[in-house]
């Protein structure tokens, strides 16, 4: 931008401020016109606890902003209602960054305080009645905190200096650095709208509909947007920069058609116009399966701001680009996310980890099978890249904790695809489905034991065991399967070990196991309640090959699969080891054996003498014995062998 521009972008901005930006820095601030350096965690307190005394109903929002100039001056209009009395003091969460210049109510100032902690109190001049409506206007400016992701940012177009661009991203504490809100996730802003006055050359894009753009006298433009649906405040978002602006149209059964509309950069269209089309198929397919979008009224839309990812802003998705799973991914929030929104940030995966399964659902029911199989190879593998991490949050106050990749995204939706096994499909999407669409939650919040509650009617099970391992537990299952197929049967051992035991010994799942033989095959689920269990299968063909969890349903890691003969080699093929009630083992000969377990002091605990044949397996019982280190020794008359054997 050359200085002429510049001074005339600062001549604009003084014109239409609403009480002036000479306090600001210009050689410092007007000239910052790069990404700024992404803020680490937010470790202040999650949210505030001194706005529990009233509900938000309405916000009329109205900002004035240049998308070069890191600066807001805003005045926002809250209406609310008192739910608790005495009410004569009111909390906001807002920063203290930025200068409140006035608070009035009916019309007279308010005092007001700026306190420490983000958080404004307005004292009233009376005792306000409960349960009725009242409306408070919070007048303010300066320059916004920024946390998370980057909550207020200014930057540039595709590195062109000379075009400015500047966005919001809210979650999951930024709301409060940028305007006066109730950022709690227990009570969401009835409707709102976004009133954003700019620079006439810029374009402002923000939540709901357009209802207005007016070209003002000084230069200015000025953009109403309309949100007419409940709404959290961190889903509560604006850019403002140069776009070019096309829809796309998702056709709907009563004739009509839902709009798609799209900013772009205008470096981007190109790029933008050839990927944005995929909405469509992606929204008919999240219509059929988990029913109308959730903002059908309105619209859904997409708009490119600077940051590297996408945030699901209600009806319109922040987007730093356009791939195929990107798309799916922030139009799946609209049901998962903002229709019915976490309700505490440790529940983060019914935000991330859905999304996240409704992307890989896209390519399951509709795109290429191999983008389906690298979707899971994928996923799983990060969910099993952290050995001790639960889905569940244990710390909200690191953002970074928040939305770790492998636990609250791809651990989380891990979840999902296993329930899906565990209850079938029918089933699983039934429970989805009455889930999305429970009134009691529809554009509210919700926490997990409202989705398992859905799961355990539709299925009829118990899901309590299931959540505890998967979801409040750390680490995943290690699977060791070892196999031994006789002349008659197919034996299995399906060893367990936790990557985190300190936190779950043994993991609640069905697991399926892949048989191959020559020109047949089968798949076998097994239901296993412990580590060792040994599963005596009717196989009707020459096994092969033993395949475990072949279409990748389970998030864990599993060992190279063995046959007992490859275990013990030709010393002894015995199992299950670990063992449990009792141990198998094969005859080597056709004479008596005699049959000891020592302890490891080398004492006989258990003593048989056994007629054999060769080839033969044999039974011991060793459910009398105590758990602990064993050596089994079997001798005939001129053979002598011996093998470790732990007794769990």
């Amino acid at each position: 931008m050359t200085l002429k521009k510049l001074l005339f972008s600062i001549t604009t901005i003084v014109l239409f401020s609403i009480s002036g930006f000479a306090q600001i820095d210009f050689e410092k601030d007007f000239f910052n016109l790069y990404p700024r350096e992404q803020p680490g965690p937010d470790a202040r307190a999650p949210q505030s606890q001194n706005t529990g005394n009233y509900d938000v109903v309405y916000c009329n929002l109205e900002l004035s902003v240049h998308p070069a100039v890191y600066y807001i001056v805003g005045e926002a209009k809250t209406k609310f209602i008192p739910t608790k009395a005495p009410f004569n003091t009111m909390y906001f969460d807002f920063t203290n960054q930025i200068l409140v210049t006035e608070v009035k109510y009916k019309g007279n100032s308010l005092s007001f305080t700026q306190l420490v902690g983000d958080e404004l109190l307005v004292e009233f001049n009376e005792d306000l009645p409960v349960g009725e409506l009242h409306e408070i206007e919070v007048k303010y400016e300066g320059q916004p905190a920024s946390s998370g992701f980057g909550s207020f940012a200014i930057s540039s177009q595709c590195g062109a200096e000379e075009i400015p661009a500047m966005w919001t991203l809210s979650e999951p504490y930024g709301a409060k650095h940028w305007w006066p809100c109730k950022q709690t996730l227990n009570d969401k802003y009835d409707s709102i709208d976004v009133v954003i006055t700019t620079p006439e050359i810029f374009r402002a894009a923000s939540n709901g509909v357009l209802l207005d753009e007016k070209l003002n006298n000084d230069g200015t433009k000025t953009y109403h947007w309309s949100h007419r649906y409940p709404v959290p405040a961190y889903l509560v978002a604006f850019a403002v920069s140069e776009y070019e602006v096309y829809s796309d149209w998702v056709p709907l059964e009563n004739g009509d058609s839902l709009e798609i509309l799209n900013y772009i950069y205008p470096c981007n269209v190109d790029y933008a116009k050839a990927r944005t089309p995929n909405t469509i198929p992606i929204m008919q397919f999240f219509r059929e399966r988990f029913g109308e979008y959730p903002y059908v009224q309105e619209k859904y839309g997409h708009c490119n701001f600077g940051w590297g990812g996408g945030m699901e802003h209600s009806t319109m998705s922040f987007m730093g680009g356009f791939s195929y799973g990107l798309i799916a991914h922030e139009l799946a929030h609209q049901w998962f996310g903002d229709k019915i929104t976490c309700g505490s940030w440790q529940d983060i995966w019914l935000n991330e980890g859905f999304a996240t399964y409704l992307e890989g659902l896209c390519y399951d029911f509709g795109a290429a099978p191999t983008s389906w199989e690298n979707w899971k190879s994928y996923n799983q593998a990060r969910a099993t890249n952290d050995p001790t991490g639960s889905v569940y949050v244990d710390d909200t106050t690191s953002v970074n904790r928040i939305f770790n990749g492998n636990l609250s995204y791809a651990k989380g939706a891990y979840l999902l695809h296993m329930l899906r096994y565990k209850m079938g499909d029918e089933t699983f999407f039934n429970a989805i489905y009455d889930y999305i669409n429970d009134p009691d939650l529809a554009y509210d919040y919700a926490l997990t034991p409202d989705l398992q509650k859905h799961l355990e009617e539709e299925s009829g099970m118990d899901l309590d065991e299931f959540f505890k391992d998967w979801l409040y537990g750390g680490g995943y299952p290690i699977y060791e399967v070892i196999w031994e197929q006789t002349t008659d049967k197919t034996w299995l051992t399906l060893n367990q070990s936790s990557s985190n035991p300190q936190s779950v010994d043994f993991f609640d799942m069905p697991v399926p196991v892949y048989f191959a033989g020559i020109n047949q095959d089968t798949t076998i689920q097994l239901n296993p309640s412990h580590s060792g269990q040994l599963f005596e299968l009717d196989i009707p063909f020459v096994v092969t090959a033993v395949s475990f969890d072949p279409e990748k349903w389970i998030c864990g890691k599993s060992q190279v699969l063995t046959s007992v003969s490859d275990v013990w080699g030709d010393e002894l093929k015995v199992f299950p080891n670990p063992a449990g009630d009792f141990i198998k083992f094969e005859s080597f000969s056709d004479a008596p054996i005699s049959v000891r377990i020592l302890d490891v002091l080398g004492r006989t605990v258990l003593h048989q003498k056994i007629q054999t044949h060769q080839g033969e397996y044999i039974t011991i019982e060793t459910i009398e014995l105590q758990a602990g280190m064993y050596t089994l020794q079997l001798d005939d008359s001129t053979v002598s062998k011996s093998a470790q054997l732990i007794i769990e």
